[in-house]
């Protein structure tokens, strides 16, 4: 019975970890397109809806779009029943907590991937479900599709990049450790290139957040 617990966590780790990667690697994508929102080149507006068309509408990206659906569900579900798994079996904390090599980011996983989690709850009810139809389109939009009124009209609410904003740090720290996290999972971890993995997982994710930051923050000073 011990062993099929073990290889029943073991798994759900994998599966959280494997689900996990596949997010991290469209994080940049996603980060490129959004930044072309913003002035950057003098023709940003149609450069945008040109990337945001094609991403629409390619068969492929519809495959992608799909299976990052999956993984999110699936890194949400097994997360939650392995932290539930935990608490069961180990219903009363410690009074005087020994030294642990685990770093403040492990600590907080759970608390910064709620974060993270509202903010996705947060982005799907602005943009995705406005594109499935589960959310009518917003008064000012063309279509379902046109994304560019729609971020302007977000961000240009000071609340919304401030609420951004604020998701996005605890957001950014899930990032730091999950980055780490995923490659020790899966058993991808060696004296010699950990530290490596570690310190590319920090500069991923201090890169990711400031780069998101900084749509709000363009709209907070500039618009």
């Amino acid at each position: 019975m011990k062993l099929k617990f073990r290889q029943s966590s073991l798994t759900k780790k994998a599966l959280v970890a494997c689900a996990g990667l596949f997010m991290l690697v469209f994080l940049p994508v996603h980060l490129i397109t959004n930044l072309f929102i913003l002035p950057i080149t003098e023709s940003h507006e149609q450069t945008f809806r040109e990337i945001t068309h094609f991403l629409g509408t390619f068969p492929v990206i519809k495959i992608i779009e799909i299976a990052l659906m999956t993984a999110i569900v699936v890194h949400i579900f097994y997360t939650t029943a392995l932290y539930l798994q935990n608490r069961r079996a180990r219903p009363i904390r410690y009074k005087k907590p020994g030294r642990s090599e685990r770093t403040p980011f492990s600590r907080f996983m759970i608390h910064t991937g709620i974060c993270l989690f509202i903010f996705i709850i947060i982005h799907f009810i602005n943009f995705y479900f406005v594109k499935l139809g589960w959310v009518s389109v917003p008064e000012g939009v063309k279509n379902q599709d046109d994304f560019y009124p729609m971020i302007y009209r977000l961000f240009s609410n000071k609340y919304y990049s401030i609420l951004y904003i604020i998701l996005l740090i605890p957001v950014g720290f899930h990032l730091a450790h999950a980055f780490q996290s995923a490659f020790q999972t899966l058993g991808l971890n060696h004296h010699l290139y950990t530290p490596v993995i570690q310190d590319v997982g920090y500069i991923f994710a201090v890169g990711i957040t400031l780069g998101f930051i900084s749509i709000p923050v363009y709209f907070l000073l500039f618009y």
